[in-house]
């Protein structure tokens, strides 16, 4: 690596900020730093279980969640079955309600409504996707704020995050570019989903001075049906891109600026071409904009994860703020 330039700089940011180590290469110029995942939600899962272990050990209930699940989805009843095991790994109890895809919208929403008011739950999560677009559209109007662990239903509302706030799933786009409140972020998401696209925006562009977290982002909103060359002005300009459309290889390296930090929560399964086996793909093609960003985050092994270890992160969090102000007050600090 002799005679190579160093790493390539960000004007007016920090070329690595705080948690994200720089490439041990000293010839590194053009890939990206590829943001692990498995290893932030590694971390946030181990801090979640000493978090329940003095909870715990401070006399109060153990953490309770409650997955719905409807239908018969095989990539939702993987999914569940990945939060549960995280539950159990960091010392929270679960439990999960199967449901038949024929469930009617009164049974639904007379089991949420069951669980909502169950002083044994504490955090509860409706998996997504259900059967029927009024089946999920309703589901955004009755979980109760308090156990509403993804915390999508009420930003994808419009609502504020409450103090203290959830991290929700992507605490890796702020970080990756360093955001500080003196530097204004352009940031592009692409994909308008209720559960997904809709509530990153909320979060990124909220005001700092009055709301947590505040991302004090100028926020571009695009779907699956903005046309790529219009998609594409944008996203040159963007500091931060967020793909979430579902489309594979939707973002290209021609569409990325130099040192934009670049993060993918699209999954799609397809068939490789080599060897005819089903794998997951995003929404970015990884290998060609990687040589242009300063961040990305690989599908599998990026957002994924973390979504798992933030809920169980949310999850403490309604517990803790189930208990009555005089309950909180006796706690130790």
């Amino acid at each position: 690596h002799g005679g190579a330039k160093g790493p390539r700089r960000a004007r007016g940011k920090e070329p690595f900020p705080p948690g994200f180590p720089a490439p041990s290469c000293p010839g590194w110029e053009g890939d990206a730093v590829v943001i692990s995942g498995r290893k932030l939600a590694r971390q946030i899962r181990q801090e979640a279980r000493h978090e329940v272990q003095q909870w715990v050990a401070a006399g109060n209930k153990r953490p309770h969640l409650s997955v719905v699940l409807v239908g018969e989805n095989p990539a939702s009843h993987s999914y569940v079955l990945n939060k549960t095991k995280a539950a159990a790994d960091v010392g929270i109890s679960s439990e999960t309600i199967l449901r038949p895809a024929s469930i009617t919208e009164e049974e639904l929403l007379d089991l949420i409504g069951k669980l909502n008011n169950d002083a044994a739950v504490d955090g509860l999560l409706v998996q997504l996707p259900l059967p029927g677009e009024r089946l999920s559209s309703l589901l955004f109007h009755c979980h109760k704020a308090s156990k509403d662990c993804p915390e999508w239903c009420r930003a994808a509302r419009g609502g504020s995050c409450p103090d203290p706030a959830p991290q929700h799933q992507l605490p890796a786009a702020a970080q990756s570019l360093g955001v500080r409140e003196s530097i204004p972020v352009n940031v592009v998401v692409a994909g308008r989903s209720k559960n997904v696209g809709m509530p990153i925006a909320m979060l990124l562009h909220t005001d700092g001075s009055h709301e947590r977290p505040g991302g004090d982002a100028t926020v571009t909103i695009s779907h699956r049906y903005t046309p790529k060359e219009q998609l594409k002005q944008h996203t040159i300009r963007a500091d931060i891109v967020v793909a979430a459309a579902g489309i594979p290889n939707l973002i290209t390296a021609d569409m990325i600026k130099e040192g934009a930090a670049v993060i993918d929560v699209g999954i799609t399964r397809v068939q490789d071409p080599v060897t005819a086996k089903p794998r997951l793909v995003g929404d970015v093609d990884f290998e060609g904009v990687r040589k242009k960003a300063s961040y990305i985050t690989p599908v599998p092994g990026g957002v994924g994860p973390m979504t798992v270890a933030m809920l169980m992160k949310n999850t403490i969090i309604a517990a803790k703020k189930l208990l009555k102000p005089k309950e909180l007050e006796a706690l130790p600090a």
